[in-house]
């Protein structure tokens, strides 16, 4: 049975190759499709834009499709719901399905849109079985995980615990992605966990963890994830460099030396070596001497720390990420000593944030110094806590303006104006390498954050981008 899958990103490289490399792959429908095509099943993926969703309608005329899948976040849910109001204007005979971070935490209201069904949580083995039952011409039914309409209302299967054998499941479709991507030969992330054992606020982790029974956080077998990079090195004889996606490669230290081990093994097969990033989440009293060790002998080039406020009262009480200062700067300093580059993370817009607060932000970056960063602006999403409390405290307009999330302030706080914010965000180049970089690079970063932040001047630069830039081989 033919499949069709359709993602959206609202920050396009260009209308022609709106995804600008293999790092902006999304894993669970890469994965389902996998799994699809080892059952027998064709799968196709389209990424439509604002200004060309007619994408989807060619890809239905051409593939015939008896199933679409659609994934969404939050801030893409209104225009694939538009996009899937089309398709079933046009196309009543397709069930079309919706997955997701924002379907697992808010499947009343999608199923309010023109969707047959929802999946709630993990969706490889229910996608598989609804593609069998449609497949007999059965009326999809039973499908745990899935939530779907009927002709007297909604049929609400239960969950089915998560997947706790990754290893079970073949590598994800990387194929699916190429005719979106403008650098093909950019470099590919590989999925080595799912979960995350922390609690942060401003995340949908928490809630994601209680949709079902089972272990949450589950890493692959250290040898699954060598090899799957085996494949991919195979492929791509040319391949650099390799992101290690988990929340924090930290959680299981021993599980991630064994992977180290195996993959300074697979380095010595190569004459070009592989290099190596991935996350880092900081935890109190704890040692990274032998991780980095590990990490400096498998070739990592860098770790990326999520620091998200130098403000510990802002960590600590509304973020619910208890480390100090003190252990960000000792995990940094360690992690230079085995020659790893840095990388942090920082949020601006907090509920509860103060000018104030922002400049122990600063102050932490400038002295961590590091290789680059990212400073995004809050936004709260719903099903998370800090989305909440932004309920309860009266701070956020409604609904919330998503274009350009996390660029663009959306809480006018009472502490922390969004003019304010938005100057710091802009400026924020400046205030972390300012002194210490060259002024050159830092009015660059300055002009990237303007124009990303401005919708006006982000239209113009893609519109340079994609007539002057438009593929990178």
């Amino acid at each position: 049975m033919n499949v069709l899958f359709v993602h959206s990103e609202e920050d396009n490289y260009s209308e022609e190759k709106p995804l600008d490399g293999y790092e902006r792959m999304q894993f669970g429908i890469s994965y389902i499709s996998s799994l699809l095509k080892s059952r027998g099943h064709d799968t196709r993926l389209v990424v439509p834009t604002r200004m060309n969703d007619s994408e989807v309608e060619r890809h239905i005329r051409e593939f015939r499709p008896k199933l679409v899948c659609f994934t969404s976040v939050y801030t893409e849910f209104e225009f694939l719901s538009g996009v899937a109001r089309k398709v079933k204007r046009d196309h009543p005979e397709i069930f079309l399905l919706v997955g997701g971070p924002h379907a697992s935490l808010k499947p009343e209201e999608c199923l309010q849109k023109a969707f047959d069904a929802v999946c709630v949580g993990e969706g490889e083995f229910p996608t598989l079985e609804l593609v069998e039952q449609l497949e007999r011409g059965d009326a999809p039914r039973g499908i745990a995980n899935l939530q779907i309409k009927t002709g007297d209302g909604v049929e609400r299967n239960a969950q089915r615990p998560f997947n706790e054998d990754l290893d079970s499941l073949p590598f994800p479709d990387r194929d699916m992605w190429l005719p979106w991507l403008a650098n093909p030969l950019s470099r590919p992330s590989v999925l080595a966990a799912r979960g995350c054992p922390f609690q942060c606020t401003y995340c949908c982790n928490h809630a994601l963890s209680n949709l079902a029974g089972g272990r949450y956080v589950r890493t692959r077998s250290a040898r699954n994830v060598y090899e799957e990079i085996k494949d991919i090195k195979t492929r791509f004889p040319l391949l650099e460099e390799v992101y290690l996606e988990a929340e924090t490669l930290g959680v299981n230290q021993e599980w991630a030396i064994e992977l180290c081990s195996l993959l300074e093994e697979l380095n010595s097969e190569f004459e070009v070596p592989i290099a190596y990033g991935s996350n880092l989440r900081v935890t109190p009293r704890t040692g990274y001497d032998d991780l980095f060790t590990a990490f400096q002998n498998s070739n990592f080039r860098f770790i990326n720390i999520g620091v998200e406020s130098g403000s510990e009262r802002i960590r600590r009480d509304v973020l619910k990420r208890n480390y100090s200062n003190e252990d960000i700067i000792r995990a940094v300093t360690s992690a230079r000593e085995h020659g790893l580059e840095v990388g942090i993370y920082n949020l601006i817009g907090l509920p509860g944030e103060t000018r104030k607060d922002f400049r122990e932000t600063v102050r932490l970056n400038r002295a961590c110094r590091p290789n680059w960063y990212l400073l995004s602006v809050f936004f709260p999403y719903p099903g998370t806590r800090l989305y909440d409390m932004c309920m309860e405290q009266g701070l956020l307009e409604m609904p919330p303006d998503s274009k350009l999330e996390r660029r663009r302030p959306v809480l006018e706080l009472p502490g922390f104006s969004k003019r304010a914010v938005g100057r710091r965000h802009t400026w924020s180049a400046l205030l972390i390498y300012g002194g210490y970089r060259p002024l050159r690079e830092v009015l660059w970063l300055v002009a990237m954050a303007k124009i990303y932040s401005r919708p006006r001047l982000l239209r113009v630069w893609r519109a340079f981008n994609s007539r002057f830039r438009p593929y990178k081989f």
